[in-house]
């Protein structure tokens, strides 16, 4: 676990948690321009489950579930003001949820072998110790108990951003790389008038990750919802880029 690295997007989030209530990525939405939970049906029936969220944001994807009928649902987020807008929105709308404010490496006051499911919506990329985080999730599920998480596909932290020697540039058709899919240095993003600290991990990295921590993968979707894919007259520049390469990927693996 990299403190400085958690102390600089820990700040980030605490300081912007407000500016993302109108960006946010939360369920039935797995990414952008990606096929949502309605479409992939991964969560199937969670009436009664007990779910926790990690990176739980602003509590919009717990809210998801408390509308249909989760039995218990916990919230972990690094940050405060999100946890506190998570809170005040789940009450607002007549729900509760355990919150726990701590990194998702931390060793954090979260029952063993407890959970149905585990999920988390663009909020795993952020971690220093994927292995470790892993191992931490897969002790929270009960046998058999699923996790489910989605991320920035690898692909698409090639592109760019706004960093232009990041960036793809699309040309006549022709996209051309400027980053390596191999490199998972940890590199700085600027957001907001500041910089966030994240790494871009091959999907290779996260599977094996997995299978180490005691999971068995059930699903890997990387594709671009069909409506995009249909809109060959939509020549927006994250159109015309999801329609050559996945922006999201989601996972679902479950405990052996």
């Amino acid at each position: 676990m990299d403190k400085n690295i958690l102390k600089t997007n820990k700040t980030y989030w605490d300081t912007h948690a407000d500016a993302w209530l109108d960006r946010r990525t939360a369920l039935p939405i797995y990414g952008m321009k990606f096929p949502t939970e309605d479409d992939l049906g991964l969560f199937g029936d969670v009436f009664d489950k007990k779910l926790l969220e990690i990176c739980c944001g602003s509590g919009h994807s717990l809210k998801y579930h408390a509308d249909r009928g989760a039995g218990e649902l916990w919230g972990l987020d690094i940050s405060n003001s999100q946890i506190e807008l998570a809170r005040a929105y789940l009450q607002e709308h007549g729900h509760t949820a355990k919150f726990i404010c701590a990194p998702m490496e931390a060793d954090a006051d979260i029952p063993t072998d407890y959970f149905d499911y585990v999920y988390s919506i663009y909020g795993i990329g952020w971690t220093t110790d994927l292995q470790g985080t892993f191992n931490k999730i897969v002790s929270y599920l009960k046998k058999d108990g699923v996790f489910i998480f989605s991320w920035h596909h690898t692909l698409n932290y090639c592109a760019a951003w706004s960093c232009e020697e990041r960036k793809i540039v699309i040309e006549n058709d022709v996209m051309a790389f400027g980053k390596s899919y191999f490199d998972e240095s940890w590199f700085k993003l600027p957001i907001d008038g500041t910089e966030v600290l994240l790494c871009n991990r091959k999907i290779s990295t996260y599977i094996n990750a997995l299978a180490k921590a005691g999971f068995v993968m059930e699903q890997m979707v990387e594709q671009t919802d069909d409506e995009t894919m249909k809109a060959l007259d939509d020549d927006n520049y994250m159109s015309k880029k999801a329609r050559m390469l996945p922006l999201s990927v989601c996972f679902k693996a479950r405990k052996l």
